[in-house]
C-alpha cells in the first residue's frame, strides 16, 4: 500500500480516485450487446454466453432436478451457516416494515401513503472467481418479505454449464421463482428487454464488475430501475494506536481479495499503526489462496496519515466509502458525524465480513462514492410508495379557492375549472 503523509486538501480528489475504467471505455461494448439482445433475444444471449463464459447451453433455465442435486451437494454445516444468516437477515429486514402514514391535512381532506411491492425484480449474482451465494440472501430475502411476485435470478454458468450449488441452495431457500444461467452484460440486457427465457423486469438488483455496472446504468435509459451503481468492492478503515494492527490488516485484505479492481484505504492519526499494519499485510498476504488478486488490489490501495480526527472525518466523507470500519479511541465522534458511507462497522470485534454474511445488515452497497447520494439495499428498495387522497364536500370548499388562485396564477385554466365546477354545484 502506498503511504501518504498529511496530504493537502487540494490533492484529496486525486489521491482518493478509484482504480476503475471510465464509462467511455466500456459503454461502446455494452451498447453493442444491448442492441444485439434487443433485436435477437435468446440467440444473442447464447452467443455472448459462449463468448464470455466459454460454454454453450441447450437450456438456460435451472431445473428442479438441478436444485435437488445442489441441495444434496451442500454440507450440513454450510446449510446451518446459511440458515443462521437467513434468520438474522430476515429479522433485520422485517423490522424495516413501516405502517401506513395517514394525515387529515385539513377538515375533509384525507391524505395517506402506503407501500406496494415491485411486482417483477431481477437479481444478478456474480459468478467469476467467487460464487456470491451470500448476495442471494441479501437480495431474495427482502424481495420475499416485501411481497414481490416474480423474483428472477441470473448468474453466469461455469465451464460445465452449472451454477454453484450454494447459489442454487440459497435461491431455493429464499423463494426465488426462476433461476437462469446467464451472466454479464447479456443478463442485464435480457432483464431490460425480455427474451423468450429471461423475463423483462421492473427493477434490477445486484453487484457486478464494471461492465455489469455500466449495463445496469444503461438499462435505466430503457425504463428499468436499478438498485444503485454498485461496482468493484471497497473498504476504508479509520484506526489509531488503540486498534489491533492484525485485525485492521485482515479487514483490508478481506476486501482486497474480492478482485484486482477493488480498493482498500487506511486512514490513521498514528504513523506507528500504519507501519504495523503494513507488516501484518505482508505476513497475512503471503498465506492467502487468492494472493495474486489481493496483491493487485493492494497496489491500488493507500495508507493515509492525518494529524487529527477532524481532518480524517472530512477526508472520509469526501471519499464516501462503501464499507467503513471505525477502530479508534473516539468511535462516537465518527459514528455521530459520518455523512457518506454505505455501511459502518464499529470497534475491534466488528469485522466487515460480518456484514457480508450473517450479522443481518445488507451487503449490497453503493460504491465509487455513490454513498453520497444512494442508500444500500433495504426493504424499501423492493417497494414503492403510493399516495392516496380523499376529499369531502367540506374539504373541497375549504381548499378549493386556494387551488383556483394558484392554478390561475400558473395560467392553467382547466386546472382551475376542475375545482370551480365542483364549487359551483355545492353553492
Amino acid at each position: 500500500m502506498k503511504i501518504i503523509n498529511n496530504p493537502l486538501k487540494k490533492d484529496w480528489i486525486q489521491i482518493l480516485q478509484r482504480p476503475t475504467k471510465t464509462v467511455d471505455d466500456i459503454e461502446n461494448t455494452v451498447n453493442q450487446i444491448f442492441d444485439d439482445v434487443q433485436k435477437n433475444g435468446d440467440k444473442a444471449v447464447d452467443k455472448y454466453t459462449a463468448l464470455f463464459d466459454g460454454v454453450s447451453l441447450e437450456n438456460k433455465l435451472v431445473s428442479s432436478d438441478e436444485i435437488q442435486e445442489a441441495i444434496a451437494l451442500i454440507s450440513n454445516d454450510l446449510k446451518n451457516a446459511i440458515n443462521l444468516a437467513k434468520e438474522n437477515i430476515t429479522q433485520f429486514h422485517k423490522a424495516q416494515k413501516t405502517n401506513k402514514v395517514f394525515v387529515e391535512t385539513t377538515n375533509g381532506v384525507e391524505c395517506w401513503q402506503e407501500k406496494r411491492p415491485i411486482q417483477k425484480v431481477g437479481l444478478y449474482i456474480p459468478g467469476g472467481t467467487a460464487p456470491l451465494f451470500s448476495t442471494v440472501l441479501m437480495l431474495a430475502i427482502p424481495a420475499q418479505i416485501a411481497g414481490c411476485k416474480e423474483i428472477v435470478l441470473c448468474s453466469p454458468p461455469n465451464k460445465e454449464g452449472k451454477i454453484h450449488p450454494a447459489i442454487l441452495y440459497a435461491a431455493n431457500l429464499c423463494g426465488v421463482t426462476k433461476i437462469i444461467k446467464v451472466g454479464g452484460i447479456q443478463a442485464i440486457a435480457g432483464y431490460t428487454f425480455g427474451t423468450e427465457i429471461i423475463p423483462q423486469v421492473y427493477k434490477i438488483f445486484g453487484p457486478g464488475n464494471q461492465f455489469v455496472t455500466v449495463a445496469k446504468q444503461l438499462s435505466t435509459k430503457h425504463g428499468v430501475a436499478i438498485d444503485m451503481p454498485a461496482g468493484p468492492s471497497e473498504l476504508l478503515v479509520v484506526a489509531d494506536d488503540s486498534a489491533n494492527a492484525s485485525y485492521v490488516a485482515s479487514d483490508l485484505l478481506s476486501q482486497a481479495e474480492h478482485g484486482a479492481d477493488s480498493q482498500v484505504i487506511l486512514v490513521s492519526t498514528s504513523k506507528e499503526l500504519i507501519n504495523e499494519v503494513e507488516k501484518e499485510i505482508k505476513m497475512q498476504l503471503a498465506v492467502l489462496p487468492r494472493v495474486e488478486i489481493a496483491e493487485k488490489a493492494i497496489v491500488n490501495s493507500k495508507s493515509i496519515f492525518v494529524e487529527n480526527d477532524e481532518i480524517a472525518l472530512e477526508l472520509i466523507n469526501e471519499y464516501g466509502p462503501e464499507h467503513f470500519i471505525v477502530c479508534t479511541k473516539n468511535n462516537d465522534f465518527y459514528v455521530d458525524n459520518i455523512e457518506n458511507a454505505g455501511s459502518v462497522f464499529i470497534g475491534n470485534y466488528t469485522p466487515e465480513s460480518a456484514g457480508d454474511y450473517a450479522s443481518g445488515t445488507n451487503h449490497t452497497l453503493p460504491t465509487n462514492g455513490f454513498s453520497k447520494s444512494y442508500s444500500g439495499v433495504n426493504l424499501d428498495s423492493f417497494t414503492k410508495s403510493i399516495t392516496f387522497q380523499k376529499i369531502t364536500k367540506e374539504g373541497i370548499q375549504t381548499i378549493g379557492n386556494a387551488i383556483e388562485l394558484m392554478a390561475a396564477a400558473e395560467g392553467l385554466d382547466a386546472h382551475k375549472n376542475a375545482v370551480s365546477i365542483r364549487l359551483k354545484d355545492l353553492k
